[in-house]
C-alpha cells in the first residue's frame, strides 16, 4: 500500500510540475523562442520554481516507491500522470473538460486497477547479477537501437509511435535500475554515490528525454503519448520478472491483463485528443 501512495503522489507531483512549469513560461515569455533572459525571468518565477520543487518530489518518491515496492507496481501506476494533467489543468487553469475526457480518465484508470489487480505483482526475492545486468542493457540498447533506425524510415504518425515505443523502454529501464541504485540506501550515502546504478541510471533518463523530445517533434502527442503509456508499464513489468524475480499472474488471468492495457491504451488515446491536454502539451492556452 505504500508503495502505490508514493507511486500516486510520483505521478501527481510529475503533472503538477507540467502544468505549473508551462504556465510560467507563458507568463515570463508568452511565445518567444528560448534566450538567457528568458531563463533569468523563469528563476525569479514563483510558479516555475515551485515546478521545479514539484519535479523534484517526484523523483524522490518514484524513489521511495520503488525501494518498497515492486517495479511492476510502481512503473504501471505513473501512467496516471496523465488524468492528474487533466485535473490540475482543470483546476489551477479553468480548462473546460467535456464528458469524453472524463470518460477517457475512467477508461485509463479502470484499465491500470484491472492490469494491476489480474497481474497482481509480488516482491522479487533475488538481486541480478552483473551478467543479468549485462543482458539487460544489451536487449535494451539493441531495441531502442532498432526502433530509432526503423523510424527514419518512416515519417509522420508511424516514427513518432515507434520512437515513442523507445522512449517508453528507456524509461522503464532508468526505474529498473533506479530500483537497483535504490536497494544501496540501506548501506549508506557513499554506497549510493558509488554505485554504477546511479550513474548508469541518469544516462539512460537523459537518452529517454532526448527520445521523447525526438518523438513529440516528429509526431502529435496522440501517436506519442498512448506509444509511451502502454510501452512503460509493459516492459518494466518484464523488468521486474526478469531481473529482480518479481511475479506475475498467468493463465486466465491474461486476458485480464490484455483488456487492462487495452483501456489504458484506448484512454490514452482519447485524453490526448481533448483539446486542454493538446493545447498544455503545445504550449498554448487552454482556456
Amino acid at each position: 500500500m505504500i508503495a502505490i501512495v508514493l507511486a500516486l503522489c510520483a505521478a501527481a507531483s510529475n503533472a503538477l510540475s507540467s502544468v505549473l512549469q508551462r504556465r510560467a513560461v507563458r507568463v515570463v515569455a508568452p511565445g518567444d523562442s528560448f534566450r538567457l533572459s528568458i531563463m533569468l525571468g523563469l528563476l525569479r518565477s514563483p510558479g516555475w520554481l515551485l515546478g521545479i520543487l514539484a519535479m523534484i518530489g517526484g523523483f524522490l518518491f518514484q524513489a521511495g516507491a520503488l525501494t518498497v515496492g515492486q517495479l511492476a507496481l510502481v512503473q504501471p501506476i505513473l501512467v496516471t500522470e496523465l488524468p492528474f494533467t487533466m485535473a490540475f489543468l482543470w483546476l489551477m487553469l479553468g480548462s473546460r473538460l467535456d464528458r469524453d475526457s472524463w470518460t477517457a480518465v475512467a477508461a485509463l484508470t479502470v484499465g491500470l486497477a484491472a492490469l494491476l489487480a489480474a497481474a497482481d505483482p509480488a516482491h522479487g526475492t533475488r538481486t541480478p547479477s552483473g551478467l543479468e545486468w549485462a543482458i539487460a542493457v544489451l536487449v535494451t540498447v539493441g531495441l531502442m537501437g532498432y526502433l530509432t533506425t526503423a523510424a527514419r524510415l518512416v515519417g509522420g504518425a508511424r516514427r513518432a509511435v515507434m520512437v515513442g515505443i523507445a522512449a517508453g523502454l528507456g524509461f522503464s529501464f532508468t526505474a529498473a535500475l533506479m530500483k537497483e541504485a535504490t536497494g544501496a540506501i540501506s548501506r549508506g550515502a557513499t554506497a549510493v554515490l558509488t554505485s554504477w546504478a546511479l550513474y548508469a541510471m541518469v544516462a539512460a533518463g537523459l537518452a529517454s528525454l532526448v527520445l521523447l523530445q525526438d518523438a513529440l517533434r516528429s509526431g502529435s502527442l496522440v501517436a506519442v503519448q498512448p506509444a509511451l503509456n502502454v510501452s512503460d508499464p509493459v516492459a518494466s513489468i518484464a523488468y521486474g520478472v526478469g531481473l529482480f524475480g518479481e511475479s506475475i499472474r498467468l493463465g486466465g488471468w491474461v486476458v485480464l491483463e490484455l483488456l487492462g492495457i487495452g483501456m489504458i491504451l484506448y484512454g490514452s488515446v482519447r485524453l490526448t485528443q481533448s483539446r486542454p491536454l493538446r493545447d498544455h502539451a503545445e504550449g498554448r492556452d487552454c482556456d
